[in-house]
């Protein structure tokens, strides 16, 4: 069985004070909560302070991106080191808005995913088509593409340490989101690929989360999914009764 994660990105949200509030409580919400793992990701300013908020209880503290050196004259860059030091137990990559804004291409991310696997960290690998790319039924061509870039030269002892996240891009923040048959046929598709690409055995323990514009009222039918793992959540992840009841999401 693969335990569910539920994962808040908070993007570019939350001074450390407002931080701190918010997951003060969720910690009241859903701090007794053992069967999913879950995960949020601050603003790099407030990692350390809400991971040692967060410390001996049952959510963990994820980086939003990272660079894959460690050291060097990268002016403005954070390293897999230092997030791990600031308490994050994973980094979030190739997340649609890395990709379309900052230009962040398949073998940037692919270089990145290897330097925080180097550092024992978790990677939840974004993947996802645009609507352009849906609408001229370039889905399955995009998936497999960044699944297959993405994972290059990743050890199948290390897929342990990957969740991946499906994420529509005209999903993201627009109030729509993909169908559950819809994002069930992309789940099923992307674990095709990965046991292709490693064994059945791996993609039969890798979570796929879905992700875009994840809510209070769809949790439920998106978890119902044989193939959905759970969910990284953008702006329903920043109110705290929104994020615990998708914490707390009930299978339909």
């Amino acid at each position: 069985m693969r335990k569910p994660m539920l994962a808040g990105n908070w993007k570019l949200h939350k001074t450390i004070p407002e931080a701190l509030e918010l997951v003060e409580g969720l910690k009241k919400e859903v701090g007794d909560k053992q069967d999913v793992d879950i995960v949020v990701a601050p603003v790099f300013t407030a990692l350390n302070a809400v991971a040692k908020a967060v410390a001996g209880t049952n959510i963990a503290v994820a980086a939003q991106n990272c660079y894959f050196e460690n050291n060097g004259a990268f002016t403005g860059e954070v390293s897999p080191s230092l997030v791990k030091d600031a308490g994050c137990s994973h980094v979030i990559l190739g997340h649609s808005e890395r990709r379309q804004i900052f230009g962040e291409d398949d073998e940037l991310i692919n270089r990145k995913i290897k330097a925080v696997l180097a550092e024992e960290l978790g990677v939840i690998f974004c993947i996802g088509e645009t609507l352009e790319e849906r609408e001229k039924e370039q889905t399955i061509e995009v998936l497999r593409r960044q699944v297959v870039e993405g994972l290059k030269g990743v050890a199948a002892k290390d897929m342990q340490k990957v969740v991946i996240a499906y994420e529509p891009v005209w999903a993201i923040g627009t109030g729509k989101t993909a169908s559950g048959d819809q994002a069930q046929e992309a789940h099923s598709f992307v674990r095709g690929m990965v046991s292709g690409i490693f064994n059945p055995d791996v993609a039969a323990q890798t979570r796929i989360l879905y992700g875009g514009s994840v809510k209070p009222d769809n949790v439920d039918a998106l978890m119902a999914q044989d193939d959905i793992d759970g969910t990284l959540v953008g702006g329903a992840s920043l109110k705290v009764a929104d994020f615990a009841r998708i914490v707390r999401f009930e299978k339909i």
